[in-house]
């Protein structure tokens, strides 16, 4: 609060270490979160020799692993941390307990990092081609609220993840974090549509 005002701070960006994450979520044929869609431009699926029982494994270490790249101070590990080679700094996983996700993913380190780059930087450029519009969108969208319940927003957080993701949408991905299509998000008019449930949800 500042003066007795609700606060609401909007974080969005395109991290990389979101998109290095589901970039081996997608070469490794790994299905959850099952809602959230494939990014383009990531060639599919490894064929591995590998039992159900070993890719369920992999599945759940992939979704630890998922939590704390996404929320980290939501999802903290009980082990210690460490950075896995090849990723430059984008991966650390636990000491403990994630030993056939740390050996799958070794082989794909250059191309994940290297996706991961590319389509960092390209929202990185488009952002700044547009200055003020990111945060004129999310405004709106809390005035429009405001006015529709008759009050002031609360106070709340939410970060943004803009991706490129295969569908046009958004999709809750941690308790205070949303991925968004990077085509939605730079279409005004339907961006403004879909980030007003969230908005609501949380103001």
């Amino acid at each position: 609060m500042t003066g007795g005002q609700p606060e609401w701070v909007i974080r969005e960006d395109a991290a990389k270490s979101v998109l290095v994450a589901l970039y081996l979520r997608q070469v490794l044929g790994i299905r959850s979160p099952e809602e959230l869609p494939a990014l383009r431009r990531v060639p599919p699926p490894v064929v591995r020799n590998e039992t159900d029982a070993a890719h369920a494994q992999l599945e759940r270490e992939w979704r630890g692993f998922w939590a704390m790249t996404v929320e980290p101070q939501a999802h903290p590990s009980p082990v210690p941390l460490e950075l896995v080679d090849g990723f430059e700094g984008l991966i650390a996983l636990p000491v403990d307990g994630a030993d056939a996700l740390r050996e799958a993913i070794t082989a794909h380190a250059d191309d994940a990092v290297d996706f991961a780059r590319l389509a960092h930087d390209r929202y990185a450029r488009e952002s700044a081609a547009r200055p003020g519009v990111s945060y004129r969108a999310y405004a709106s969208a809390i005035a429009a609220h405001e006015r529709a319940v008759g009050r002031r927003a609360h106070s709340f957080e939410l970060n943004v993840q803009v991706l490129p993701l295969t569908q046009r949408g958004v999709w809750w991905i941690g308790s205070l974090t949303v991925a968004v299509t990077d085509g939605l998000r730079s279409d005004v008019v339907a961006f403004d549509s879909a980030i007003h449930p969230i908005i609501a949800e949380l103001a």
